[in-house]
């Protein structure tokens, strides 16, 4: 039982990223925070923040958009002190893994698996809409079998309903063509990215500005039709509205399912292994996206709940269809197109995250190194694990709905969030004297705030979501314990001596 919390030491962490089996060094600044904003704008604006306004909050979205900005405010800031400190591939696991100890670290590594693998697929889902919606402009629509998911979730019946479908092709062929560029290194793939992201803030800037002309205000009423609560403790609601489903209703529980729109600054933090100078640039990165990604968040919920009454919006393109709405059919083209290669760089980017969590964990043998660990000899980058990953996705994709992937990937980051602001906290007491080139502000209010705020949107959301947390990490629970603290490479080892100023 001791050994379950047995700790890495700093000096150990920078160890690893010695010797061959290393990334590449090949990321700035400007290039870290395209990825950040890459990962950020994309399905939040495109697809979710439609959701959100239809289902759950009204135009009370942007307030929506507020409360979980700051949640990730006080997030990020700890991502940025810890990624300064520990510039290795990994996260919040190899945080976590720094001060709570292996079990700890499994939990999170584990979390980060399910909110990088079902977020992309989520995303691959928004893109699959919004590709066929551009296509459908000049081009045969593809056949109802292969243009969606088998079924969906109707909030107005409360349950799944079949879509008479059979797959979600386009979904699946964006996934397997982005596992290959990603496969071929991390360069290319940050290059590819840099110029999605130029296009897509193009055209977030052109929604806001063309749009704000068709506002009309008598939308924006009633603000909060669902009210400003949503507040549910384990998915009984305590404060506000519930839907057909019982699941909770408000501004609240809009913060909670569009916190999925803030997914992205993290995975900056994943990336620290292939920055050229990490404790300067990864806290750039992280901090830069998430700032300029909440302003514009703000402003597209504004102009889309204004240009539309909240529940006529189309959850599926909600950007692209509120401009048709209006008779433009130019804009809804740019628009059609700005959100395809928008929500493509979102996808790359969390592709792009997940296996340096996979690679981490082989590192410290909780997983199977040899599959999990291998790096390219020629590209340098972990390929084993991307093209698994991408099977992966392409599966989900092509089978789960928008509504549940979503959902699922909040509860998830929010309990990596909670854990790495909590680690702050830990690490700043237990070495107290170790080298921060970025240090959080305001500590412990900043990480307690962090917590507390991802706590409350936590318990904001569904029941089902705690069911399907549960059933996740129980499966891990069983790897861990059947293969992973068996072959933990602290067990084979003598811990390392600490470097000066460590305890």
């Amino acid at each position: 039982m001791k050994h379950l919390f047995v700790r890495k030491s700093i000096a150990q962490l920078h160890r690893e990223v010695e010797g061959e089996n290393r990334l590449r060094r090949a990321l700035g600044p400007v290039q870290l925070t395209s990825l950040g904003i890459g990962c950020v704008i994309g399905a939040g604006i495109f697809v979710v923040t439609g959701q959100a306004a239809h289902d759950k909050a009204g135009p009370a979205i942007m307030l929506s958009f507020i409360v979980a900005g700051f949640a990730c405010v006080f997030a990020a800031l700890c991502y940025a002190e810890f990624a300064s400190m520990v510039p290795v591939a990994g996260s919040a696991y190899t945080y976590a893994y720094a001060t709570l100890g292996e079990l700890a670290a499994w939990i999170i590594g584990w979390d980060l698996l399910l909110e990088y693998t079902i977020s992309s697929a989520a995303v691959a889902h928004g893109w699959s809409q919004y590709c066929q919606e551009f296509l459908g402009t000049f081009l045969p629509k593809l056949p109802a079998a292969l243009a969606r998911t088998p079924f969906d979730y109707d909030p107005a019946l409360g349950r799944f309903v079949g879509t008479g479908a059979v797959i979600d092709l386009p979904a699946i062929l964006v996934t397997a063509a982005l596992t290959y560029i990603l496969v071929r290194g991390i360069r290319e793939s940050a290059t590819v990215n840099i110029i999605m992201v130029v296009i897509k803030l193009a055209v977030v800037v052109l929604v806001i500005g063309v749009g704000a002309f068709y506002v009309d205000p008598a939308n924006w009423k009633p603000f909060a039709p669902f009210g400003f609560a949503g507040l549910s403790l384990f998915g009984k609601t305590l404060l506000g509205q519930t839907g057909a489903g019982g699941e909770p209703l408000g501004m609240l529980a809009g913060a909670a399912i569009i916190f999925f729109a803030y997914i992205g600054f993290d995975s900056v933090s994943t990336q620290a292994e292939e920055a050229r100078n990490p404790s300067r640039d990864i806290p750039i990165g992280i901090l830069a996206s998430l700032v300029i990604c909440t302003v514009l968040y703000i402003a597209v919920a504004a102009v889309l709940t204004g240009m539309v009454r909240y529940d006529q919006i189309n959850i599926d393109a909600p950007v692209a269809d509120a401009f048709r709405q209006k008779g433009l059919p130019w804009a809804h083209l740019v628009i059609s197109i700005g959100a395809v290669v928008g929500i493509t760089s979102v996808l790359l980017v969390l592709m792009l995250s997940q296996p340096r969590v996979l690679l981490a964990m082989a590192r410290d043998g909780l997983i199977p190194p040899r599959f999990f660990a291998a790096v390219h000899p020629r590209f340098r980058t972990p390929w084993i694990s991307q093209i698994l990953m991408g099977c992966i996705v392409c599966t989900l994709a092509g089978f789960l709905p928008l509504r549940v992937l979503a959902e699922l990937v909040n509860i998830g980051t929010l309990l990596a969030f909670f854990v790495v602001c909590a680690a702050v906290l830990v690490l700043r007491r237990t070495h107290p004297d170790a080298h921060r080139p970025f240090r959080a502000p305001l500590v412990p209010l900043v990480p307690l705030l962090g917590m507390m705020s991802a706590a409350l949107l936590m318990i904001s959301l569904p029941k089902e979501n705690w069911w399907r947390l549960l059933i996740w990490l129980l499966a891990g629970f069983v790897i861990y314990f059947s293969y992973g603290r068996r072959h933990s490479q602290l067990r084979m080892v003598e811990q390392e001596p600490p470097l000066p100023g460590e305890r």
